[in-house]
């Protein structure tokens, strides 16, 4: 048999083990990202107010961006042990920088005008983050979250080098099988496929929370309503 042959062989034998996969990959992905997502985004904020702080920030999550995967997941694995939790310990890691980074970039690329026009309308510095820079930084923020996704899948695809599971154990396995080539395809191809999901979902998901999305939805919507001229004879 050819490779596609083995390949239609392999996942019809084993299509539910590998969606099972398939599943524990992404969620653990997706951890990784959520984690990062809720430490990121409020540094970026803070150090958008308080610039000093930038350098030393970029400085460290730089550094960890350089460490090699298996070395982060080595360090790791011997602190916590083998395992999931380790895996998503590290993509929170690699996510930092993304996220962290296209937060910072989004609220003070923001024009002082937009805060100006914020303060002389009596609003809060509360209300002005929520309302005006968080809006407008929106689409740079989705930006960061996307990379930082699509980074993680790729490094997930080596927990199982920790027995995290995933897809990576059926890339590894592949290694080691008389019909290696169609079985790390049997991987690899999802990982592939759920990276460009993952983006494409995103992608979707930045443009419908757009503010000038929304406002295109409102006055489509404003002119479907409007009422109509009543001719009398």
């Amino acid at each position: 048999m050819n490779v596609l042959e083995q390949l239609w062989t392999y996942y019809s034998q084993n299509g539910a083990y590998v969606l099972h996969e398939f599943y524990r990959h992404f969620l653990m992905s997706a951890y990784g990202v959520f984690f990062a997502a809720i430490v990121g985004i409020p540094t970026g904020i803070f150090i958008a107010r308080y610039r000093k702080l930038s350098k030393w920030i970029f400085s460290i999550t730089n550094v960890i961006q350089t460490i090699p995967a298996l070395a982060m997941l080595a360090v790791l694995m011997l602190v916590m042990g083998l395992g999931v939790n380790t895996v998503i310990l590290s993509l929170f890691f690699y996510s930092l920088l993304p996220i962290i980074r296209n937060t910072y970039t989004g609220i003070v690329s923001i024009e002082n005008a937009y805060l100006e026009s914020g303060k002389a309308m009596g609003m809060t510095k509360l209300q002005i983050l929520t309302m005006v820079e968080l809006p407008l930084s929106l689409s740079v923020i989705m930006a960061g979250l996307r990379t930082a996704l699509v980074i993680a899948i790729g490094i997930t695809a080596i927990g199982t080098f920790v027995g995290a599971g995933g897809l990576g154990d059926i890339i590894v396995r592949g290694t080691n099988a008389t019909n290696g080539t169609a079985i790390i395809l049997a991987g690899a191809i999802p990982t592939a496929l759920m990276a460009v999901l993952a983006d494409l979902l995103l992608g979707w998901l930045e443009k419908v929370l757009s503010p000038a999305k929304k406002k295109k939805i409102w006055s489509s919507g404003s002119e479907n309503t409007a009422p109509s001229e009543v001719r009398t004879s």
